[in-house]
């Protein structure tokens, strides 16, 4: 929030300055992540899907100062997923109706309308475990090998596992979030 307020300050639309356009630019980037998997007529979601992305991205990488990742706590990674599937379910409803929207759950034939109904319950639940499995396994496996070779192996793999790792988690949250989201509303 406080990076969010500096950055914006001072903003003009003629004459931007440097520092500006290069927000601007990530910020047109981060955005199109999103937008490049929904399609251009349902961009309003990207808003929600860069937000989750800087989010994790992040809480991901501040293992790198030495604290424990927010994303390791069963707790964050379930609200995460709570609210992408609300989303997810708000954004079929919006495109659907209520009544196609549960008339999708009897598609493509109307017996499988029990696994179409418990798939609803297994999508958080899949976000929320891939997530917190992967950042859960990489902060053990970092804390094993600072333990076992303090000094110079943990540096090494804390680039791979702090911030390949991390970012990766990142951007397949946003996806898997982004490929719902398209096919919810399809």
């Amino acid at each position: 929030l406080l990076a969010a307020i500096l950055l914006t300050r001072n903003l003009k639309v003629e004459n931007p300055g440097r520092g500006q356009l290069m927000l601007e630019y990530i910020v047109t980037w981060l955005q199109g992540i999103g937008e490049g998997i929904i399609g251009e007529e349902e961009k309003g979601y990207a808003s929600y899907l860069t937000s989750i992305l800087i989010y994790l991205g992040v809480a991901n990488l501040i293992g790198m100062l030495g604290f424990k990742p927010p994303t390791k706590d069963l707790n964050v990674t379930a609200g995460l997923a709570l609210m992408s599937i609300f989303l997810i379910e708000y954004a079929g409803i919006h495109k659907k109706g209520f009544r196609g929207w549960l008339k999708s759950f009897t598609q493509p034939i109307a017996i499988v309308t029990p696994i179409n109904i418990l798939e609803v319950f297994v999508k958080p639940l899949s976000l929320c475990m891939r997530l917190f499995g992967n950042v859960l396994g990489s902060y053990v496996v970092m804390e094993l090998l600072k333990i076992v070779v303090p000094a110079v192996l943990p540096a090494v793999f804390s680039v791979y596992f702090d911030i390949f790792d991390g970012l990766i988690q990142a951007n397949v949250f946003v996806f898997l979030t982004s490929l719902f989201i398209k096919e919810a509303i399809e």
